[in-house]
């Protein structure tokens, strides 16, 4: 959802993925996919960049896993190789 204000200085919220236009008659008109419009304070520009603001955001949440759904991170047991082992040092792979 955006936030627009309209004319009167009222702000509401707007689903961006049913505008289907967007005209600047010098006032800007938002024009939604079943016909309805809305005149708003906001330019062009402006609602361009709330829309394209509001599509990067759900893709940026996309792309990162919540980590709740993630099982723990268990560290993988090391051994510890400063001491090179026998079968090494003779050359024998196991």
């Amino acid at each position: 959802m955006i936030s627009l204000t309209r004319l009167s200085g009222t702000t509401f919220l707007l689903n961006a993925d049913l505008v289907e236009r967007v005209d600047c008659t010098p006032d800007t008109v938002v024009t939604l996919v079943d016909g309805t419009k809305y005149l708003v304070s906001e330019s062009l520009d402006e609602v361009l960049a709330a829309v394209v603001d509001y599509r990067a955001s759900i893709v940026a949440r996309a792309a990162l896993p919540d980590a709740a759904s993630l099982p723990p991170v268990r560290p993988r047991p090391t051994r510890l190789a400063a001491v090179p082992r026998a079968d090494r040092q003779r050359g024998v792979t196991p």
